[in-house]
């Protein structure tokens, strides 16, 4: 009887050929090329031309541009400033409060309801309507309705908005400082030359130069004497 191997192992090379040993050593292989990104046609550029092997498509040529249709004329009624109703004053136009206190009601007449009451004297507002004895105004903060034409003045005024104003001795930035105006200080315009950037003001006793860009009250170039 044939002896076995230590430990009841079977020989070598029982039950089929032996298996292959590996390698002393891993092959390396070589790590596959990155692709390139993909990277897509700025907004707006032209498209790409198909590969060479497809036949380009055909495109038909765009139709000629139709002809520029005459620019319409100008209606003269359109273009010529409005006046109001009653006054044939032009609209709008800038007015001020008569008194420290104004009722603004919703309609021009006694029996609509008030809305508001000013009690600021010389408050810039605008007119943009009239009926009989009633003005439609708007205020420095878009607030709308109707007053009385025996509460309004046409003397211009202005009323500070934004940041702090400086009032100056002369229309120049370099000039010196008379008196700084907060926001919501009212005061009158003296004079606006044509065009300018500077308006001549007075608040209380004070007088001097504002830059027209800082105060509510007049319209841009406008020439106020």
């Amino acid at each position: 009887m044939a002896q076995g191997q230590p430990g009841g192992l079977p020989p070598p090379n029982a039950g089929g050929p032996a298996a292959p040993m590996a390698p002393s050593h891993a092959a390396t292989s070589k790590p596959p090329a990155a692709k390139p990104p993909v990277l897509p046609a700025p907004h707006g550029s032209k498209a790409q031309r198909p590969p060479h092997h497809a036949p380009a498509p055909v495109v038909a040529p765009p139709p000629p541009p139709a002809p520029a249709p005459e620019p319409p004329k100008p209606d003269p009624a359109a273009s010529a400033p409005k006046q109001g109703s009653v006054t044939q004053l032009p609209l709008p136009r800038f007015a001020a409060l008569r008194s420290d206190e104004v009722n603004l009601r919703a309609g021009p007449g006694t029996r609509y309801p008030i809305d508001w009451v000013y009690k600021r004297r010389d408050l810039p507002v605008q007119i943009e309507r009239e009926f009989e004895v009633w003005r439609l105004v708007s205020d420095p903060d878009g607030v709308r309705g109707w007053v009385h034409q025996a509460t309004l003045t046409g003397r211009r005024s202005f009323v500070v908005r934004g940041e702090m104003q400086t009032m100056r001795k002369s229309a120049d930035d370099a000039a010196s400082p008379v008196a700084m105006l907060k926001p919501g200080v009212v005061g009158r315009v003296l004079s606006c030359a044509a065009g300018a950037d500077w308006c001549e003001v007075q608040v209380t006793d004070y007088r001097g130069y504002l830059r027209r860009e800082g105060f509510w009250g007049t319209y841009p170039g406008e020439a106020v004497n």
